[in-house]
């Protein structure tokens, strides 16, 4: 099956060899998403929650670059170097997304790109 790459310019541009996204059939995989604000491509200013809703617009941003939304993802990998931001997450999460929640793995890492404190990818399925 064919890849086809997605990108948008309303998300962060790649900061290394790879796409923002990548479709095949009617799955796209979401690279990850860390809290860049897509128009300077610097690190949103702000608190864990501005920087954990940035990520989320980031990959809504690349979800309906693929003709999807939010809510196509069902599968989402959060990746944290504290996780006692774990309730945070969920609190953001459950405004983010409407149910059937994603399928989800919360990570605590020693590291991030750029020093951030929270990365996140995504399988969406979108039938477009």
């Amino acid at each position: 099956m064919p890849k086809t790459p997605i990108q948008t310019d309303s998300a962060p541009a790649a900061i290394g060899p790879y796409s923002q996204a990548v479709r095949s059939g009617n799955t796209v995989y979401l690279s990850g998403q860390i809290p860049l604000d897509p128009d300077t491509g610097d690190i949103v200013e702000g608190d864990f929650e501005v920087r954990t809703r940035r990520v989320l617009a980031n990959l809504d941003a690349v979800c309906r670059a693929a003709g999807g939304d939010l809510d196509s993802i069902v599968k989402l990998n959060v990746y944290l170097t504290d996780l006692g931001r774990f309730t945070a997450v969920n609190a953001i999460m459950a405004e983010a997304f409407d149910e059937p929640f994603p399928a989800r793995a919360a990570v605590q890492v020693s590291a991030l790109p750029k020093d951030v404190d929270v990365e996140m990818e995504a399988v969406a399925v979108i039938d477009r």
